[in-house]
C-alpha cells in the first residue's frame, strides 16, 4: 500500500463513488483532448486515493437520526474496490474514440454506483447507489440506439426495478428489526433477509432470474458491454459475500447456475451472447464458493471476481473489437479474421485461456480455490458439477469463440486491427491475466483472509489439463459430426419466455377485464350518477320549497294552475339566486329539524 504521504489528509477516505459520479457530470463540459485526459484521470485518481487510505470509516454523518457511511473499507470492499478501479480505466482507455457523452457520463454514474455499494456502510447509501448502477447501466444499452436495444433496455430496467423493490422492502424491514441501518451479515434466516437476498439474487442473475443478461448485454453499445461485464453481477457477488456467507442454499444456487448456461452457449449464434451466458457460469462459481463460506472458499470466491472482471473484460473488447470493425458479431458470420487482426486474436485468445482456468492464466490461480473448498468439504456432487462446469466452459468460451471469430472457415472478411486505443486496453487486460496466472501472490496478499493455497500442484495442474482436453475433445466431435454451424441459427428460448409471455397474457386480461370494469364504473358514476345529480342539483331548491309551502297553499285553496305558476316563478327565482329570506330560513329549519330527529 502506499504511504499516507501520496494524498493530503483531506483527501483521503474521499467516497470513490462520489469521485466518478461527478466527473460525470463534468464530462459534456469537455471537449477533445482535454475530456480524454480528464476521463483517464478520474478513475485513476480514484484508485490513488483507494491505495492510500487505511480500513475504516469515512464520511459518516447523521441525517433525520440515521447514520450514513458513504466509504466502509475493509478488506473484503478494498478488493473489489481495486478491480472496479482499473476496469474503469481499462474501459474508458478502450473507449476512447467513441465521441459519445451519452456512453461516457452512463460508463461513469454506473462505475461511480458500483464503487457507492461496494463502499457503502449503511443500507440507505447501499440503495442509493444501487438504483444508481440500474439506472445508468440502462443507458449502455439504450446508446446503441437500436430497435433491439431500445425493447431489451426497457426489459432490462423492469426488472431491475423489481428487485430493486425487493431489497428495498427488505432493508427496511431490515432497519426495523435490527435498531440500526449498519449492516453486515445478515443470514437467510427471516423474511427481511429473505427479500434482500432476492433482490441481490435478481443482478446476481441467479437462475431462474438470469435471462435478463444474456437479453440485455449483447444489445450494449462496444464499450458498453466491456462495463456492463463488470459491475453488475460482481457488485451482486460482494454483497452475497457480505451478508449470506456460508448460505448452503447458494451452494446448489450455483453449482446449478455453473451448469446450466452451458448448454445456451454451445447453441447460440451471437457471440457476446455466448459470453454473456458463460458470464453467469463464472458467477455461479462464485455463489457456490460464498455458499461453502470457508476461508478457503472466500478467498477463492474473492479472487474468482477479480480474475474474472479481468478476462470478461478482455472477452468483451476483443468481440467488440471485431464488432466495431466488421459490423458482424455472429459465429456464421465471422471466421479468418487471424489474418488481418492478429492483435485482437492473440488477445482472445489470452482471454480465453484465462476463462477456461488454463495453468499459467489467471482463471487456473482462483477457479482451482473454490474446486477445492468443496472438495475439503466432501461436497462431492457439488465437486462434481463445478468438474463439469470447467470442462464446459472451456467449451464454448475458451474454444468457441475464438474459433469461430478467427479461425474455422474463411468468411472472406479483411478487417484491420481495430483503433490503437481499443488495442492499448486489451493488451493491458491481457498483461494482467498471464501476470496474474503466472505470479498470483500479489492478488492472494490482498485477499480477506491469510492465504495458505499452492495452485500449481501436480494433482491440480495434471486435473485441470485432463478437462481441458475432454472440453477440447467434445468439441472437435461436434465440428466433425457436423453439428456446427447449422444449429446455432436457431432462436434459443430461455427462462425468460414465462414472464414476457405471461406479462403480455396478464395485460390482456386486464385489459378485457379490469378495463371493462372501469368503463362500465366510469359510464354509471359520472355518465349516469352525476348527470341525475346535478339535474336534482338545478331543481332540488325548488322541489324542496315546493314541498314546504304545499300546507300553505292548500289552505289558501290556491289551483293547480296558480300551483304550477307559483312554482315556475319561485324556480326561476332559485335559479338566479333571489329566493326570499324568509324561505331560506323555513328551509334551513325544516332540513335542520329533520337531522336531529335523525340523530
Amino acid at each position: 500500500m502506499l504511504s499516507m504521504m501520496v494524498l493530503p489528509a483531506q483527501i483521503i477516505g474521499f467516497p470513490p463513488a462520489l469521485l466518478l459520479i461527478g466527473g460525470a457530470m463534468l464530462i459534456p463540459l469537455l471537449k477533445g483532448r482535454g475530456q480524454s485526459w480528464f476521463m483517464l484521470a478520474v478513475p485513476a485518481a480514484t484508485l490513488l486515493i483507494l491505495l492510500s487510505t487505511p480500513h475504516g470509516s469515512y464520511w459518516s454523518f447523521q441525517v433525520l437520526g440515521n447514520e450514513l457511511i458513504l466509504s466502509r473499507i475493509d478488506s473484503l470492499s478494498r478488493v473489489f474496490g481495486y478491480i472496479f478501479c482499473i476496469v474503469t480505466l481499462l474501459g474508458v482507455i478502450f473507449a476512447l474514440e467513441e465521441n459519445d457523452d451519452l456512453q461516457y457520463c452512463a460508463a461513469f454514474a454506473y462505475a461511480g454506483g458500483a464503487l457507492g455499494v461496494t463502499f457503502a456502510g449503511d443500507v440507505f447509501s447501499l440503495y442509493i447507489f444501487w438504483e444508481i448502477m440500474a439506472v445508468a447501466s440502462t443507458f449502455l444499452i439504450l446508446a446503441r440506439r437500436t430497435k433491439a436495444s431500445q425493447a431489451a433496455g426497457m426489459r432490462y430496467i423492469l426488472v431491475h426495478i423489481v428487485g430493486g423493490l425487493c431489497l428495498l422492502a427488505g432493508l427496511i424491514l431490515y432497519v426495523e428489526r435490527s435498531g440500526t441501518t449498519e449492516f453486515d451479515f445478515v443470514g437467510l434466516t427471516t423474511i427481511d433477509s429473505l427479500l434482500i437476498f432476492l433482490g441481490i439474487a435478481v443482478n446476481a442473475a441467479i437462475p431462474p432470474l438470469h435471462p435478463w443478461l444474456s437479453d440485455a448485454y449483447p444489445e450494449a453499445t462496444v464499450p458498453g458491454a466491456v462495463f456492463l461485464s463488470a459491475f453488475t453481477t460482481k457488485s451482486a457477488v460482494y454483497l452475497m459475500a457480505r451478508m449470506f456467507p456460508g448460505t448452503e442454499l447458494l451452494i446448489w444456487l450455483g453449482a446449478v447456475m455453473t451448469a446450466i448456461p452451458i448448454f445456451y452457449a454451445v447453441l447460440e449464434n451471437d457471440i457476446r451472447r455466448v459470453l454473456a451466458y458463460s458470464l453467469i457460469n463464472q458467477v455461479g462459481f462464485m455463489m457456490c464458493g460464498i455458499g461453502i463460506g470457508t476461508a478457503l472458499a472466500i478467498n477463492g470466491t474473492v479472487a474468482h471476481a477479480f480474475c474474472h472482471i479481468l478476462y470478461k473484460a478482455l472477452l468483451f473488447m476483443a468481440a467488440g473489437s471485431v464488432l466495431h470493425v466488421t459490423g458482424k458479431i455472429r459465429c456464421t458470420d465471422l471466421g479468418g479474421l487471424y489474418k488481418t487482426m492478429p492483435l485482437t486474436c492473440l488477445f482472445c485468445v489470452i482471454g480465453a485461456a484465462s476463462i477456461s482456468a488454463f495453468p499459467l492464466f489467471s482463471g487456473f490461480v482462483s477457479k482451482s480455490m473454490i474446486i477445492s473448498a468443496a472438495a475439503h468439504n466432501k461436497l462431492v456432487v457439488v465437486w462434481l458439477m463445478l468438474q463439469f462446469a470447467s470442462a464446459g466452459v472451456f467449451h464454448h468460451a475458451g474454444i468457441k469463440v475464438p474459433y469461430f471469430m478467427f479461425f474455422g472457415h474463411d468468411s472472406g472478411i479483411r478487417a484491420q486491427e481495430p483503433p490503437p486505443n481499443m488495442l492499448v486496453g486489451m493488451g493491458i487486460a491481457a498483461f494482467l491475466c498471464v501476470f496474474l496466472g503466472v505470479y498470483p501472490y500479489p492478488l492472494y496478499s490482498i485477499l480477506p483472509y491469510p492465504v495458505d493455497y499452492l495452485p500449481y500442484t501436480g494433482a491440480h495442474v495434471v486435473g485441470q489439463l485432463q478437462l481441458l482436453l475432454f472440453g477440447a475433445l467434445a468439441f472437435c466431435l461436434l465440428i466433425l459430426s457436423g453439428y456446427y454451424p447449422a444449429e446455432m441459427r436457431a432462436i434459443n428460448l430461455d427462462t425468460d419466455w414465462f414472464y414476457r409471455t405471461g406479462a403480455l397474457r396478464f395485460y390482456r386480461v386486464a385489459e378485457r377485464t379490469l378495463n371493462t370494469i372501469n368503463r362500465r364504473g366510469e359510464l354509471f358514476f359520472v355518465g349516469e350518477i352525476a348527470v341525475k345529480t346535478a339535474a336534482w342539483a338545478r331543481k332540488g331548491a325548488a322541489g324542496v320549497v315546493t314541498v314546504l309551502m304545499l300546507p300553505v297553499w292548500t289552505l289558501m285553496r290556491l289551483t293547480e294552475e296558480s300551483r304550477e305558476q307559483l312554482n315556475s316563478k319561485l324556480d326561476g327565482l332559485i335559479r338566479h339566486g333571489l329566493v326570499p329570506l324568509g324561505i331560506s330560513v323555513a328551509a334551513v329549519v325544516f332540513l335542520l329539524s329533520g337531522l336531529y330527529f335523525l340523530l
